[in-house]
């Protein structure tokens, strides 16, 4: 890719993300916080100079990009050009592929296992409900519970806990662990993970950036936008009283508001098939060339 393409496309992408990240930035500037944003910079760490950075993905050589030297994951390559002369580049490394193949493969495994599931909509968005049930420490103490302690405890109490994640699972009060439909382990997650579940479509955003740069920018802030609408939606549906930062509840303890959470969630549950698909893809791709010898392997 020339210079003036592909810097081009890294103004795009730092325009397309400073318009969706760019409130936050200032927010955090001026000492406040937010507690449905911030988790998707707290809780991943992925930092938002991160995420601006544009990477075109395993395979592209990048011309007059000294800078990406200094990234993780790049080398500088020499090669000979069509016309027979010779041209210099910067093109992610393949002995960083080599580094990272594990997570490559772990993440091809769980993304096509939970991809083989039917999707669960029954558990209303009950996990942030059960991490604060019977317990004082509530998670977010800038807030308060809508419904107080003893109602939110009730309405745990009036409904199956059916979380299929791990990562949520282990943040349950020991109240509320043993309310659930199935103990969850790490061990299990590959076995328990289902593509209707939040968090689960969430975390396309989280394989994305761990595999930076193997994987192009582009699919990666199309994950961080639906990380976004499934962060909104899970706190919408939160016990907590969130009306002071603009966002209207789901109240999930009524049959209209269940109902409403499930075509939410199924609506995310669509965009997120997508985004699995080109991301298991972008694995399987990476997995082939990784399996090659170095002869064999593309730049």
């Amino acid at each position: 890719m020339s210079g003036p393409d592909w810097r081009g496309r890294a103004a795009a992408h730092r325009d397309r993300v400073e318009a969706l990240v760019g409130p936050y930035l200032e927010r955090r500037a001026a000492g406040s916080k937010h507690p449905v944003i911030d988790f998707l910079f707290t809780y991943y760490g992925h930092k938002p100079a991160q995420l601006k950075r544009w990477h075109p993905g395993f395979g592209a050589i990048l011309a007059e990009a000294p800078e990406y030297t200094e990234f993780r994951g790049y080398h500088r390559i020499s090669a000979e050009a069509p016309d027979g002369g010779l041209y210099t580049g910067w093109t992610a490394d393949p002995e960083f592929l080599e580094k990272r193949r594990d997570t490559v493969e772990f993440v091809a495994r769980l993304l096509a296992a939970t991809a083989t599931r039917p999707a669960q909509l029954s558990c209303f968005g009950l996990h942030e409900w059960a991490m604060v049930y019977r317990t004082d420490d509530v998670r977010h103490q800038q807030v308060p519970l809508r419904l107080g302690s003893a109602g939110t405890d009730a309405v745990v109490e009036s409904m199956q806990l059916r979380c299929t994640h791990f990562d949520a699972f282990r943040f349950f009060t020991p109240e509320a662990v043993p309310l659930n439909i199935e103990p969850l382990t790490r061990e299990l997650q590959v076995d328990r993970e289902q593509p209707g579940c939040l968090h689960a479509n969430m975390d396309i955003y989280k394989w994305g950036f761990k595999l930076t740069p193997l994987i192009g920018s582009d699919l990666l802030f199309d994950a961080f936008e639906l990380a976004c609408a499934a962060r909104e939606l899970d706190m919408k549906a939160s016990p907590y009283d969130l009306l002071e930062f603009g966002y209207e509840p789901i109240r999930i303890e009524t049959p209209s508001g269940r109902a409403e959470y499930v075509r939410a969630q199924a609506d995310i549950a669509a965009r997120a098939e997508t985004l699995r698909t080109r991301l298991l893809t972008a694995c399987r791709d990476l997995l082939a060339v990784s399996a090659g010898s170095p002869h064999e392997r593309r730049p």
